[in-house]
């Protein structure tokens, strides 16, 4: 069966054609000429002894969707997902993650593949539509359907799931999930966008988000299978009284921070073990600590504005900075907020050190990357220490979207940076400590960024009656049991990054708006206490960091620096320490470590390719010698000649009779011909 809705000016087609017929769901979602599939399988018997719900989202990309052969020489296929699919598949597990019912606890896995690319719109919001269906049209107990656009603004209107080229032109870039009415994810990026804007669009798209999430249930309705049922959960109302009696004042400690949420439960579990030999309820009983917590900091909160630490709705924890704790890195910064700890440093390259993209999507080169590192220690726990995950990566690039926008261009500075953040301690919001301890590490190093950025995350409490409260700088509790985790990041003018995901249906738009105040004032409030650190770059690049010099040559005088095979660059590469790229526009990158060696290599390759005249006089070195005249070396890689005639007034037999190879003879420049042969006199140079 197919079904069709124009949206952003282009149909929007699905396909259910039953072609992946053992899966619980699936369909096929075109837009365009970019086409996914989507799968939802759910495992037939629940894991023993699991307490938690085993979801897992994958995206696919295939090189043959954008009709490439792609990967290692020696593989020639996709291996490990890049950094664009991870962060497509974390984008579809936080949105469709929260209508799953609580006390579900069969695996299920959703995967989206891109089976067609066409350059021109990308696999996100159609992959998103697809696992919003695939799980709506099967047997799996799910809340949906979500309804998922992209908006921008270009020449000062909005557009609708905009092509990549659109999306260039914009200055923001803004993915939105709804459901019924509501708002249940965003992924935002842009360049210090106000918040007027950011509403605006989310007004623009809203009535659109409504129509999806219509053409979505149509579909459901007429094929979607009858749901699973699950089972009420059995409640023991004498257990529960022994469990109440057992916590009494415990868990507002837990809440607090006085005493490990964890120990907490295994004393629960352990106090009723011993009270009730061979009991087997284990998971009752945490199920039944999570509800109470849950239960608890959502009172205390909506009717005294309690916090668990004490603190109110508005108010961020202690803020600590620092700059240079690193002695020969290029630029470092330590940036605490609670018990929040972010260290971050700056590494500077040539402009060869840039990465190179080779993927479905982008092929390019990156000059700027944030890398971010979450160890075991940082929240008090012993695991294995392997590479970085999907959280460490998705953390890494919210905040380098956020910093993105302020870092300079490659003209006014030509070098490839690297920030890579340490997680020292956690407890709320490192990726948003990130940003601001990025930030410090790159003023630090003198580079010269727009304006400072810092970032902020916000929670909220709600109940059924549509009451809530905001909550500013989140931490564990906060964000474990509350409904939304908001972050925001952005700078004094505007907003760069906004990362949104929720556990209830959905935020209004009083929410949304309240959220993006109360964000802003706090963000402020991070960058005063930054600014008295330091409040810009520092003027001069660190010591330590290599230095990049420019220079413009003729794109024909290319050859004459790099020489035959390579020999002369080469050459000055060995001789001065430095590195060299050339661009095929005559640009011409020199980075060393030294200044002294870069400024020996600059005007190396200045004498290569300067153009003589004809007067000038050199001290040449004598390199070849020919029955009718010597070759003379006058400036690095340019040789002029000597005709026998020139070397003396008096009349020369041999050319030996004068100069001999290796002597250095004053030259004068008499002619250059319309090839650039130069042409040398020796006698009128005396």
């Amino acid at each position: 069966m197919k079904f069709k809705l124009n949206i952003g000016n282009k149909d929007l087609v699905v396909e259910i054609r039953n072609l992946a017929q053992q899966a619980s769901g699936s369909c096929l979602v075109r837009y365009g000429d970019t086409m996914v599939l989507a799968t939802a399988v759910m495992s037939k018997n629940e894991r023993e002894g699991i307490d938690f719900f085993p979801l897992t989202v994958e995206y696919e990309e295939r090189f043959y969707a954008a009709g490439k052969i792609l990967g290692s020489r020696f593989i020639r296929r996709e291996s490990r997902p890049s950094d664009e699919a991870i962060l497509t598949a974390r984008a579809i597990d936080r949105a469709v993650r929260p209508r799953f019912p609580k006390d579900f606890y069969k695996e299920v896995q959703v995967v989206v593949t891109c089976l067609s690319w066409d350059g021109e719109n990308d696999p996100d919001i159609p992959g998103l539509v697809a696992a919003s269906l695939a799980l709506s049209i099967s047997d799996i107990p799910w809340s949906g359907p979500i309804a998922p656009l992209r908006v921008v603004k270009t020449n000062g209107q909005f557009v609708l799931n905009p092509t990549y080229q659109q999306r260039q032109e914009s200055k923001m870039d803004l993915m939105l999930v709804g459901l019924n009415g509501l708002i249940n994810m965003i992924e935002m990026e842009g360049d210090e966008t106000d918040e007027n804007t950011i509403l605006d669009s989310y007004r623009f798209a809203k009535p659109h988000l409504e129509k999806l999430i219509d053409f979505q249930k149509e579909i459901a309705q007429k094929i979607g299978k009858e749901k699973v049922s699950l089972p009420e959960p059995a409640k023991d109302q004498a257990l529960e009284k022994e469990l109440n009696e057992f916590l009494k004042d415990k868990l507002e400690k837990a809440l607090a921070g006085d005493l490990p949420l964890d120990e907490l439960k295994s004393d629960l579990v352990y106090f009723i073990e011993g009270k009730y030999p061979g009991f087997n309820k284990a998971k009752y009983v945490k199920n039944f600590l999570e509800e109470a917590a849950n239960k608890l900091l959502h009172e205390n909160i909506m009717r005294q504005e309690k916090r668990p630490d004490g603190r109110k709705l508005d108010q961020i924890r202690e803020i600590q900075a620092e700059v240079g704790l690193l002695p020969r890195t290029h630029g470092s910064g330590l940036f605490s907020r609670g018990q929040t700890r972010a260290l971050s440093i700056l590494t500077l390259g040539s402009p060869s050190d840039v990465r190179l993209l080779e993927g479905m999507e982008i092929r390019g080169k990156k000059r700027f990357m944030h890398h971010y590192n979450f160890p075991p220690y940082c929240s008090g726990e012993v695991k294995p220490m392997r590479g970085p995950g999907r959280r460490e990566i998705g953390h890494g690039m919210l905040a380098e979207k956020a910093l993105l926008p302020l870092v300079p261009g490659f003209e006014e500075f030509p070098y490839t940076m690297r920030v890579v953040t340490e997680i020292l301690s956690s407890n709320g919001s490192t990726s948003m400590a990130s940003v601001s301890a990025a930030c410090l590490a790159l003023m630090d190093a003198g580079v010269p960024i727009k304006t400072p950025a810092a970032g902020i995350a916000l929670g909220l409490v709600s109940n059924e009656k549509g009451d809530y409260k905001i909550l500013t700088d989140i931490q564990g509790p906060e964000d474990h049991y509350g409904d939304m985790d908001f972050k925001a990041a952005g700078t004094k003018n505007g907003i760069t990054a906004i990362q949104m995901d929720v556990k209830v249906e959905g935020i209004t738009e009083n929410i949304f708006q309240d959220v993006l105040r109360q964000a802003k004032k706090a963000r402020e409030q991070i960058l005063g206490k930054m600014a008295q650190v330091l409040d810009k770059p520092r003027p001069k690049l660190s010591q330590w960091a290599p230095r990049v010099y420019t220079l413009q040559i003729k794109p024909e005088k290319i050859r004459e620096v790099i020489g035959p095979g390579g020999k002369i660059i080469n050459e000055i590469i060995d001789k001065c320490a430095v590195s060299i790229d050339i661009e095929d526009s005559g640009m011409v990158f020199v980075t060393a470590e030294k200044e002294t060696a870069a400024e020996k290599a600059v005007e190396w390759i200045k004498n290569i390719v300067r153009e003589v005249k004809v007067g000038e006089v050199f001290q040449g070195k004598v390199k070849r010698i020919l029955n009718f005249g010597a070759f003379v070396e006058i400036l690095p890689g340019q040789e002029g000649m000597i005709h026998i005639s020139q070397l003396s007034d008096k009349r020369v037999e041999k050319v030996e009779d004068v100069v001999k190879i290796g002597d250095i003879v004053p030259v004068m420049v008499i002619s250059v011909d319309e090839h650039g042969r130069i042409n040398l006199s020796l006698k009128d140079a005396q």
